[in-house]
């Protein structure tokens, strides 16, 4: 059997029943209060028919994390019935369940909600025209978010899902503190490497001392990254070789790569050819899962990327026109690249591929739905 539907066992003994994974991707269809909405719900539930896991889209941790609109979000305990109903729907069809947990910090887009609060690392704005100058967060603020975070992972565990993912990556709060372009700090979360590390390690050591506390050994505790920014000064290459090692030491149950191409080279040295999974797997040496994404559509992408040395692979796009995708593929047939009411998407996603599908260029169309 191709080994994309083999079995995959995490070393704290949770087991896939195969190693693809649907990858997070927003929906901007959540209720009006925030809460999971049916559209969605159904969403998640035709793709957990057939993925081995399920890792549910950016999940906002508190009202201060907030993104964009129609975000699901786990804020409080009043979010336990709508994230449990996320968590069922995933669950009940053989996937494992993962929440990405979420604060946007300056990439919040503004005037969410009456007295909105951007903060980040620094007062630095990021160079997207929407974006504004935040806030730069207290010392003791940055402790604080560090509990919302934790308090999300708890109110995760309660709703019944099998795992967290750190969302570290796409140039949010976690990876705003490890950037030398949105940290300027000179408190103890600044400066150095090691000092712009201090944040998403100390979530990351906290997040693993609750899951012992709680008594849930099996619950998977999963970190997303960005390998580079194109922004000067940037997170380089050798900057995330380092958190890679830290992660590592930690004994992280998965580190998810936020990539375009799986196979991708350098962003910032078009010179260097060396792909981004061999700088990654040199550190890792298999010591911990890496899940690998980006244009993984069919089987020679899927085959390619394993010999690269991925362990798991999530796909996007294609998991969004073909619910089923990893069936038809496991039969032998082409993947669904085409948009329509069979792909069992929310409207307001759809509504957005109708201005122009992302990866068009790769073959994917869309009809009116």
């Amino acid at each position: 059997m191709n080994k994309a539907f083999t079995e995959y066992t995490f070393a704290n003994g949770k087991k896939l029943r195969n190693r693809l994974v649907l990858a997070p991707m927003t929906t901007y269809s959540s209720n009006n209060d925030l809460t999971l909405s049916k559209e969605e719900e159904i969403h998640y539930n035709a793709r957990a028919k057939n993925f081995g896991m399920v890792i549910a889209a950016a999940t906002a941790i508190s009202r201060n994390a907030q993104g964009f609109q129609n975000q699901i979000s786990i804020m409080d305990e009043s979010y336990l019935p709508s994230m449990s109903r996320l968590a069922t729907a995933i669950k009940k069809e053989g996937s494992v369940a993962i929440l990405q947990l979420y604060h946007g910090g300056r990439m919040n887009m503004p005037n969410l909600y009456e007295n909105q609060d951007i903060v980040s690392a620094s007062a630095v704005k990021a160079n997207r025209d929407y974006c504004v100058i935040p806030r730069a967060l207290e010392t003791k603020e940055v402790y604080e978010i560090i509990n919302d975070f934790l308090n999300a992972m708890k109110l995760a565990m309660i709703a019944g899902f099998d795992g967290v993912e750190m969302h570290g990556a796409n140039t949010y709060l976690l990876q705003q503190f490890f950037s030398p372009h949105s940290n300027q700090r000179e408190d103890e979360f600044g400066g150095t490497v090691k000092k712009r590390l201090r944040f998403p390690l100390e979530l990351v050591k906290r997040a693993q001392k609750l899951r012992e506390e709680l008594k849930r050994s099996d619950f998977i505790i999963g970190y997303r990254l960005s390998p580079e920014e194109l922004e000067e000064p940037g997170i380089s290459l050798d900057d995330t070789m380092v958190l890679v090692e830290e992660l590592t030491k930690q004994k992280i149950d998965y580190i998810h790569l936020s990539l375009g191409r799986y196979n991708q080279s350098s962003l910032k040295d078009a010179e260097n050819k060396k792909t981004v999974i061999s700088y990654i797997n040199d550190v890792v040496q298999n010591r911990v899962p890496i899940i690998g994404v980006g244009q993984i559509e069919d089987m020679d992408s899927i085959n390619d990327a394993f010999e690269s040395g991925f362990s798991l692979l999530s796909m996007g796009m294609i998991a969004l026109s073909d619910p089923f995708v990893v069936i038809h593929l496991k039969d032998g047939l082409k993947p669904i690249k085409h948009f329509s009411e069979k792909s069992l998407i929310p409207t307001n996603i759809y509504q957005r591929m109708l201005k122009g599908v992302p990866g068009n260029k790769r073959g994917f169309t869309i009809s009116e739905k």
